[in-house]
């Protein structure tokens, strides 16, 4: 191998000749950036199959692992724009690959964005060289020649394509550039595979760069996972080859670590197979430092600030210390949140789509009045007349139904309070607690649900408490989910206002994150029940690769419907808060003054 310091050079004065899409000035790459490219593009071998001396790139392979907001998108925009019209390569067809059409946007709306905003090649779209096509996620890189009739017309010599595993033909693809963005969000191997395998056979020196945070794959079964094992295994063998040569203890190396003496001879001539020259992993983070077993990582200390910046080389530049700092203070609050700021910030492969929520040892902290029944009732007394918002989650046989209503800080009242109302058959009753193993009949003896007569969920029960409810508190709103609603809630919206709540990661997230959140400060507060109490412990929290999150059972036989209600309730709420204040309503109101 040769080192041409050249062409990684090259590169790198190509890419900071672009502005990048937070200021809009001209690209400076960091030194992790720069390295990578300098790496990547100045290692070179002879051409073996010519006789001119010609030199060609080393590696085929970048493989660049790296955790969230360290530059990531905006380095695979520029990349790809320097290989439609920077690397000489004739009909260039450099593709974007990802999981869906909004993530590979990400990348090619970067590429837009450089493309209009930096004055040469702003010229050249103005003068035809570069059409961007947006209806098509295309960008077409043209040269005009003449015509037979003694004209002018384009000819197109490059393009740069958005693919998504959405949408893509099997065949027909002859690459010189592949991007693909985030690649452990694909859902199956194929756009790997035909992007892959045999893709870019016919060029001189074809490109393929993977630039992604790890996954969340609690199986450890998808492409990504498996892309990364093999970026381990190549990082770790060039180690070990340099280890042998220089000396040193081969249990330094990740993929070494748990080896026996006795077997270490075998392990080290297995792991060298598996490098490949082309390849060039680049990878950052707790799972690329520590490795995947848990009990390498129990005594990672993850609130470590040097650690934060191993883990994002960009961390004091395009990442902020006091925002890590932040998000670091919320992690230590709760399960889900710590395991999103692993994945997010510190790059560890781990899985957090589902998690737990709200501990029961939170839930039982806020509490609001007394436990006990005649207690209880008489506690309520306190809400009569107050300023409510509700949720329902409706079922029909096996889940429960609730009504929850959520009281916010007002006067007479110092903190958010949730009340519950539960409902479930009766037929079914005795089946059910053998299933859910929870003893439902006694739940209702003790006033905590409500058992409907026959086999099914008596929506005229639930109807007659939500009217009861308008006419005993001051119910301004009430939520449903809109499957099973639509009748009951054509009933109810002569007396109260009724939104319509879908349980997707939209409307689900902000009240969900709002509820954790006052409930941890102690701002949200419950009235007690215990079948409430076990339905909060059954939510897992899903999470997706944005840190959206719904709540989702932790197992087949778990009911969260009440729990559910009172996100709805949350979110019923919020739009409320959100409202524009209606001024001319406020004027009628009794005792209005100025």
């Amino acid at each position: 191998m040769v080192y041409q310091q050249e062409a990684g050079q090259f590169v790198c004065d190509f890419v900071e000749r672009l502005p990048t899409t937070d200021t809009g000035k001209p690209f400076r790459l960091y030194q992790w950036q720069r390295d990578a490219i300098m790496e990547f593009y100045s290692s070179m071998v002879p051409d073996t199959d010519g006789d001119d001396g010609s030199m060609l790139r080393q590696y085929w392979y970048l493989y660049l692992e790296i955790s969230k907001k360290n530059g990531k998108s905006e380095l695979a925009a520029a990349l790809g724009i320097y290989h439609l019209i920077g690397d000489g390569e004739l009909n260039a067809e450099v593709y974007v690959c990802a999981a869906d059409k909004d993530n590979a946007s990400i990348v090619f709306n970067a590429a837009v964005f450089m493309l209009t905003s930096a004055p040469w090649t702003a010229k050249m779209i103005a003068r035809g060289e570069l059409k961007i096509v947006e209806s098509q996620k295309r960008i077409l890189y043209r040269r005009r020649i003449r015509s037979g009739n003694g004209g002018y017309k384009w000819v197109t010599i490059g393009q740069m394509r958005v693919l998504s595993s959405e949408a893509y033909s099997k065949h027909g693809y002859k690459p010189s550039c592949v991007i693909f963005d985030e690649l452990h969000a694909q859902p199956n191997r194929d756009l790997w595979d035909v992007m892959t395998s045999g893709a870019g056979s016919g060029r001189r020196q074809p490109v393929w760069i993977v630039l992604t945070t790890a996954g969340d794959d609690p199986d450890r079964t998808s492409i990504g996972w498996e892309i990364h094992e093999k970026a381990v295994a190549v990082r770790d063998a060039r180690l070990l080859r340099r280890i042998q040569t220089e000396g040193g203890d081969p249990h330094t190396v990740l993929s070494l670590r748990h080896v026996e003496e006795s077997d270490m001879q075998e392990a080290e001539a297995a792991l060298l197979d598996r490098d490949i020259p082309n390849w060039l992993p680049i990878l950052y983070g707790l799972t690329a430092m520590f490795g995947d077993d848990p009990d390498d990582l129990k005594s990672v200390d993850i609130w470590d600030e040097n650690l934060w910046y191993l883990c994002n080389p960009s961390l004091g530049k395009h990442l902020r210390l006091r925002n890590i700092r932040l998000e670091a203070k919320e992690a230590q609050q709760s399960e889900a949140a710590e395991k999103l700021f692993r994945w997010l910030r510190l790059n560890q492969w781990i899985s957090v789509k589902a998690v737990g929520w709200i501990s029961l040892g939170l839930y039982d902290k806020t509490q609001w009045g007394p436990s006990k029944m005649s207690e209880r009732l008489e506690w309520l007394e306190r809400l009569r007349g107050l300023v409510c918002y509700g949720g329902v989650d409706l079922s029909t046989t096996k889940d429960l139904t609730a009504f929850v209503l959520i009281f916010p800080p007002q006067p007479g009242l110092d903190t958010a309070v949730l009340l519950p109302y539960i409902w479930r058959p009766a037929d079914t009753a005795a089946e059910a607690e053998r299933r859910d193993h929870v003893p439902y009949r006694d739940w209702e003896r003790a006033g905590f649900l409500s058992l409907c007569p026959g086999d099914i969920i008596d929506y005229d029960m639930v109807e007659n408490c939500i009217r009861w409810a308008k006419q005993t508190f001051d119910l301004r709103m009430v939520g449903f989910d809109p499957y099973l609603s639509r009748t009951i809630t054509q009933r109810l919206a002569p007396i109260v206002d009724v939104v319509e709540i879908p349980q997707d990661l939209k409307n689900m997230s902000p009240a969900m994150k709002e509820v954790e959140d006052l409930m941890t400060r102690h701002q949200l507060l419950h009235v007690h029940n215990t079948c409430f109490r076990w339905t909060f412990g059954n939510v897992r929290n899903y999470v997706d690769g944005n840190g959206n999150c719904k709540p989702v059972k932790n197992r087949s036989t778990g009911r969260i419907d009440p729990a559910v209600a009172s996100i709805i309730a949350m979110a019923v709420w919020m739009i409320a808060r959100n409202q524009k204040p209606d001024l001319a309503a406020a004027v009628a109101e009794p005792g209005f003054t100025l």
